[in-house]
């Protein structure tokens, strides 16, 4: 082992071993993983190896696809037998919303290329598991590309290839401390100190003290997992086939075959979590006792599914520790805060996802950026928030006992809520609100009529969709008061804050007391910020944009930040209401010190608002037009009062984001982690429109220029209105011309005012023309469309403008 490498990977299990095995892949070498006990200790040893495609997130299925291509190249590279099993899979539906919900995801998986699924019957799914029962089971997703393989034997694999390209290993070598220094890391272990550029926290169960040795304090907590082995089972020993990988959604469990037996894995809803501090360093191939009581409900589910089983004897029973994050998803990239430090943690499905993790991380340290948009497992997508132990143990064991329970999208969990609150949380709360949650911020969805009012849940539209109708009416015909508290805002200062504005936008910077949509770009060309820029007039500048964006959004102005800027973030000390709709000014008029009226579309000053001092900005997300009032979180009350009163007269109401989206989509506003991602680029999306080519250098421009002087993208965004009934499309269903799926959807609404069912959509340039017929899957169900102009309301911008 040397004393010196570019990078050092902590942790020797699947995930740190894709990693290392990326790493050399794609050029870099010098780099090494060190494992404190032996290769696949800790949860790797023990897990159950199932691989399946299903994952209600489309970029994690994406990433699941990929590791599951890669197997069969590890295991011929290294030379390793890596124990692949290619059974094809079984997903069960057991409710009529959950097979609505499975023929839905059979038509998002043809979106993303995952083509080798099909939906079956129930006595055509048991042909497929002969030892199954159909009882309860209405239908069956059938996936080509599922199945298991030997756990330890695939973390062997990528080690070998990982060294046969040049990266090393160590086992039984403890790494006991981490010293930052100015050109990167030191990392003390027992066998003595290394010194490199690049940390990489792949310690999975010890993921917490490796980030607590950097100063870091990772949201992932390790709960318990059971799975059993059966004895033989006649009908699995006489079968000319072997058993599919099947997961049975309703009865929380999983089965594959092992040898002429069963294995079935459960979810159960009591979960129980395990050394939150991280393990302990002496824990290594050690199991729990069974703990038959926790798990009885689930595991007589199981039982039922598979009937043989129950005159055959359980000849192992394994009770493990895996690693969750509060939403279930890895924990991947740059940690904010801490420059060459990575993490690679909570990948609970190490064996199914870890290959996608490693490609992710590796592109991310050599080259800047992953290929795919890695936003849904990005480290960054938390804040300090989540570092509360109650809150990790709370979310994560939510996401546990969920894992195979169904979710509906307008669906709020209340696992870590409500935490943090704008002022008049309450006062909204008595009027009616019903509430969201946007990182770590309660978020206004809509005002219920009455306090008996709820939501049902639903894949359709709701029993809520007149009461947001009502708000859109209030937004287009009269005035509507919206928090916005749910708004980023960044503060840039400094003498040379606007020449580095100037190079971090694409956009032209707009003039003092001005506002500008802002186009932030990668090196390579790519989206990294849909956002808004006002020039105060002072010396300083704010950046608006997505509140849940914060932590990912300071991590880039940070690592691009120049000598003679700062950035701080306003999160904690501003919020404010918006008034939206053509009687707006009617009401801020009343309230208004200073000539207000002279405040232009796009304009941005501080304004006396009543007994409140504001910043104010002339704009609107909804296409009207509308007043963005920002206030210290002390004035938040006041506020909301006074303009409750000023608007009496004016029938103001109170409207939330729900009404806010059906209004965007009216106009084809796109917004982030929808039309707008981290992979697509502003000719895919129109935002090049906001590009200021004749201005000088700013990232990414030479990419930009190459896209708009070369042939151009591929595919690019349009409007679409739907021949929907009862539900609207909502994201990633395939968008069909003449039998042919030529792009897929970025988000749906129902745009109340228009009375259109609305989608905005990534198609084929050479189909992107206004009257082209198409059709779009809506849950499941194939309904007409037609690709229309962009934006169906006000297409002139005639309101907004006033």
């Amino acid at each position: 082992m040397k004393s010196q490498y570019r990078v050092v990977v902590i942790g020797g299990g699947v995930v740190g071993a894709s990693v290392l095995y990326h790493l050399a892949k794609f050029g870099w070498t010098d780099v090494v993983m060190l494992e404190r006990r032996r290769l696949a200790s800790g949860s790797s040893w023990h897990a159950a190896g199932g691989i399946h495609a299903l994952n209600a997130d489309p970029n994690m299925a994406a990433l699941q696809a990929y590791t599951i291509d890669l197997l069969s190249e590890i295991e011929k590279e290294s030379g390793q037998n890596i124990g692949l099993h290619m059974t094809g899979g079984l997903t069960l539906a057991g409710t009529p919303e959950r097979w609505e919900w499975l023929q839905a995801n059979y038509r998002i998986f043809q979106s993303i290329g995952i083509d080798d699924c099909e939906l079956l019957t129930p006595q055509e799914a048991q042909r497929r598991c002969p030892i199954m029962s159909t009882d309860g089971v209405l239908g069956a997703m059938w996936a080509d590309r599922e199945g298991y393989i030997d756990t330890t034997g695939t973390v062997q694999a990528y080690a070998t290839a990982a060294r046969k390209r040049g990266a090393e290993y160590y086992e039984d070598t403890k790494v006991e401390r981490l010293i930052q220094t100015a050109d990167g890391w030191q990392v003390v272990t027992d066998k003595g100190t290394i010194t490199c550029e690049h940390v990489v926290n792949a310690a999975g169960l010890w993921a917490k003290q490796v980030g607590r040795m950097a100063g870091v304090e990772l949201p992932v907590s390790p709960l318990k997992h059971h799975y059993l082995i059966t004895d033989t089972v006649p009908e699995v020993a006489a079968a000319e086939f072997e058993m599919p990988m099947t997961v049975d959604l309703e009865g929380f469990t999983y089965m594959r075959q092992d040898q002429k037996g069963i294995l079935v894995g459960i979810y159960e809803i009591n979960h129980e979590h395990w050394a939150m501090d991280g393990a302990p360093w002496n824990y290594g191939e050690e199991l729990f006792q069974e703990q038959l009581d926790r798990i009885e409900n689930e595991l007589m589910l199981g039982f039922a599914r598979y009937p043989s089983i129950q005159d055959v004897g359980i000849k192992t029973w394994v009770n493990g520790a895996f690693t969750f994050s509060p939403d279930g998803n890895p924990l991947v990239g740059p940690v904010p805060g801490k420059r060459g430090y990575w993490s690679a943690c909570a990948v609970m499905a190490g064996f199914l996802q870890g290959g996608g993790v490693g490609k992710t991380l590796a592109e991310w340290m050599i080259h800047g950026e992953p290929e795919a948009d890695a936003m849904s497992m990005d480290v960054a997508r938390y804040g300090d928030y989540a570092q509360n132990k109650r809150y990790i143990r709370e979310t994560t064991g939510q996401f546990y006992s969920r894992r195979f329970v169904m979710s509906y999208p307008n669906e709020q969990l209340p696992a870590g809520r409500p935490l943090k609150m704008a002022p008049a949380h309450d006062a909204m709360t008595a009027a009616g609100c019903r509430w969201g949650v946007s990182w770590d911020l309660e978020v206004p969805l809509y005002f219920a009529p009455s306090k008996d009012f709820v939501e049902n849940l639903t894949l359709k539209r709701s029993n809520a969709h007149p009461i947001v109708a009502e708000e859109c009416r209030v937004i287009r015909e009269g005035v509507g008061l919206m928090d916005i508290t749910g708004f980023s805002r960044f503060e840039v200062s400094g003498p040379n804050a606007e020449a580095w504005l100037d190079k971090l936008f694409a956009t032209k910077l707009p003039a003092p007391g001005r506002a500008r949509l802002a186009v932030m770009l990668s090196e390579t060309g790519r989206l990294k910020g849909d956002l808004t820029l006002l020039n105060w007039g002072d010396g300083t500048w704010w950046i608006m944009g997505s509140y849940y964006l914060r932590a990912w959004h300071m991590r880039w102005f940070n690592d691009h930040l120049d000598d003679g800027v700062a950035v701080r973030d306003l999160g904690e000390e501003i919020c404010g209401f918006a008034l939206v709709g053509p009687k707006c000014r009617a009401v801020i008029e009343k309230l208004a010190e200073q000539d207000i009226s002279a405040l232009k579309f796009m304009g941005c000053g501080d304004f006396d608002i009543g007994l409140v001092r504001a910043r104010v900005a002339r704009m609107s997300v909804t296409g009207e037009m509308g007043y963005e009032i920002n206030c210290r979180y002390g004035e938040h009350i006041a506020l909301r009062r006074m303009l409750l009163e000023a608007g009496a007269g004016e029938g103001i109401r109170e409207v939330g984001f729900n009404a806010l989206l059906s209004t965007r989509i009216e106009k084809s506003f796109g917004i982030w982690s929808a039309e707008f991602t981290q992979d697509r680029t502003p000719g895919m999306t129109a935002m090049d429109r906001w590009i200021a080519w004749d201005k000088g250098d700013f990232i990414g421009r030479d990419a930009a220029i190459a896209e708009r002087d070369g042939n151009g993208p591929a595919r690019v965004q349009v409007t679409l209105e739907v021949d929907a009934a009862d539900a609207d499309a909502s994201g990633y269903e395939p968008v069909w011309a003449d039998g042919k799926q030529i792009g897929f959807v970025t988000s749906g609404a129902y745009g109340h005012y228009t009375g259109k069912s609305l989608a905005m959509a990534l198609v084929d340039r050479d189909k992107a023309q206004p009257g082209t017929a198409v059709s779009v899957h809506v849950v499941g169900v194939e309904r007409p469309a037609v690709i229309i102009a962009p934006s169906p309301y006000d297409p002139e911008g005639k309101a907004m403008r006033g």
